[in-house]
């Protein structure tokens, strides 16, 4: 599932670039199999690097914990990619919500089978679920930057950092209550689509 952003429109990444990403993904392949094998507890750090062939100090050069092994797939970036491409006459709701279809096009099944497995264990394994919280604090930093870069304000201005924010909530509220990323998006989208309304009641 390890998605690194589109390189659509800019230079080929260079050698260097890809064999990081080769083995970024090699980690993260191996991991998600030990996990379906053995469980997530018992899978060790030591573990997934043996499978992927790299050394435990590089499986942490690439993944601080454990748990990031599980979150960091890139989809945040591959969004707000996805965000700045939209037209520039949306609304900033209406341009995050058109890019989630966007982000998803041309994921391999394999890559939306992770994706669940992602789900999965960040809603039933404590760490993981507390890793999550911090992924979403740094989602809000992706967010304003697709945001602000839009409506050419500052990505610290505080309504673009009140608006990441609140996206970030409605990911959060539309992701605890399932554990199934069909319902999650749908639930996502629903909500989205509340914040751009007023958040009516």
């Amino acid at each position: 599932m390890s998605m690194p952003p589109s390189t659509a429109g800019t230079a080929r990444p260079g050698l260097r670039e890809r064999k990081k990403a080769r083995t970024r993904a090699a980690i993260r392949e191996h991991a998600f199999r030990l996990f379906r094998q053995q469980g997530y507890d018992a899978t060790t750090v030591e573990q997934i690097a043996e499978a992927a062939e790299v050394s435990p100090s590089t499986f942490f050069r690439y993944f601080p914990a454990k748990e990031d092994v599980v979150l960091q797939d890139d989809m945040d970036l591959l969004w707000a990619e996805a965000v700045r491409a939209q037209p520039a006459e949306l609304s900033p709701v209406a341009a995050l919500r058109a890019a989630i279809p966007a982000a998803f096009t041309g994921l391999s099944p394999q890559q939306l089978a992770m994706l669940q497995e992602s789900a999965e264990l960040a809603t039933s394994v404590p760490a993981v679920r507390a890793a999550f919280l911090d992924e979403f604090g740094r989602g809000i930093g992706v967010i304003a930057g697709a945001v602000a870069q839009r409506a050419g304000r500052d990505p610290a201005d505080l309504a673009v950092l009140t608006l990441a924010g609140a996206v970030m909530g409605v990911a959060m509220a539309a992701w605890f209550p399932t554990g199934r990323l069909d319902d999650m998006m749908a639930r996502f989208d629903q909500g989205l689509a509340l914040l751009e309304a007023g958040l009516p009641l």
